[in-house]
C-alpha cells in the first residue's frame, strides 16, 4: 500500500483555496497510486483561525465532508484532513478519513488538546477509532495525541499496524517531529503517517518535517522545514525490514507492583 502526507501552508480560512488544493493534491496523489493522503490538523478552515472556529465549524455530513467524499471519489484516492466540528454547542478538533470510493471510514475527536487555547474552544475527544485500510489495521491521532505513550500504546493494544496523524506542530517543537514520532513508532512497531503545516498562520509558525516513519524508528519519506511537499512512501518496504531488529515491548513488559 501506498500512503502519503500532505505539508502545506494554511488556506487562512478560505475554504474554496483549501477545497481547490485537496483536489490538485489528490490528483497528484492518484497519478503515483496512493491509497491515502492525510492533511494537516484543523485545515478546514485552518488552525490558527481560533476566533472563527466555533462560528465556522460544520456538523457531520455537511459541506466539507460532502465535497471531500465527492473529491476522494473523483480521483479514486482516499484522503484524512482535520476540521473543525460541530454536535449541538460543543464543538471539536476533529479528523476524518474517507476511502478511494468517498466512502466515511471513520471520524475522530481530539483527546489531548493543546494549551489553554484550545480548550477554551474545543470539547475534549474521549475516544479511540480504528479501521482497515486495503488490510492494516488503522488509527487515527491528532497532533498532540501522538505524543503521549499511553495513546499509541492503546492502539497498538487494539492491533493498530498504522496511525494517520494531521497536526499543526509549532516551529519550537521540531523536537516532536524528530525523536518524539520516530519514539512512538518504535515503541509499538508500527508506522505514523504525520503530515504538518509549513510556513506561518496568524503570527504562529510551524515546524514543518512532516515524516511518515515506519516501525524501526526510521523515515520513509520526510520533509524540510519551509517548503510545500506531498510525501509519498510504499509500505511495502517495511517487508525487507529485519524482523528481529523491532521492538518487542507490547510483549515484554513487566509490571511492576508498588510495596
Amino acid at each position: 500500500m501506498i500512503v502519503a502526507a500532505y505539508q502545506g501552508f494554511s488556506p487562512e480560512g478560505n475554504i474554496e483555496s483549501a477545497l481547490a488544493k485537496v483536489d490538485k493534491t489528490l490528483a497528484k496523489a492518484a497519478d503515483k497510486n496512493v491509497e491515502m493522503v492525510v492533511f494537516p490538523e484543523l485545515y478546514f478552515p485552518g488552525y490558527n483561525q481560533m476566533k472563527s472556529h466555533h462560528s465556522v465549524a460544520q456538523k457531520q455530513g455537511e459541506s466539507w465532508e460532502i465535497q471531500l467524499s465527492l473529491l476522494a471519489k473523483k480521483h479514486g484516492c482516499g484522503l484524512t484532513l482535520g476540521w473543525a466540528e460541530r454536535e449541538g454547542d460543543s464543538i471539536y478538533n476533529s479528523a476524518s478519513t474517507f476511502d478511494r470510493t468517498g466512502k466515511k471510514l471513520a471520524h475522530f475527536r481530539k483527546i489531548q488538546l493543546w494549551g489553554a487555547i484550545e480548550q477554551s474552544i474545543f470539547n475534549f475527544g474521549d475516544s479511540y477509532v480504528t479501521f482497515e485500510l486495503a488490510g492494516i489495521k488503522t488509527g487515527l491521532l491528532i497532533c498532540y495525541d501522538v505524543e503521549f505513550p499511553q495513546h499509541v500504546l492503546a492502539l497498538a493494544k487494539m492491533g493498530v499496524q498504522l496511525i494517520l496523524v494531521p497536526t499543526a506542530n509549532p516551529e519550537k517543537f521540531s523536537v516532536v517531529c524528530d525523536t518524539l514520532v520516530p519514539a512512538r513508532a518504535s515503541e509499538n512497531a508500527l508506522t505514523i503517517v504525520y503530515a504538518n503545516y509549513c510556513g506561518s498562520e496568524n503570527g504562529l509558525s510551524f515546524c514543518g518535517k512532516s515524516t511518515i516513519v515506519g516501525p524501526d524508528a526510521k523515515p520513509l519519506a520526510s520533509a524540510g522545514s519551509n517548503e510545500e511537499n506531498l510525501l509519498i512512501a510504499n509500505l511495502n518496504s517495511l517487508n525487507k525490514i529485519e524482523k528481529t531488529l523491532l521492538s518487542t515491548q507490547l510483549a515484554d513488559f513487566r509490571k511492576v507492583i508498588t510495596k
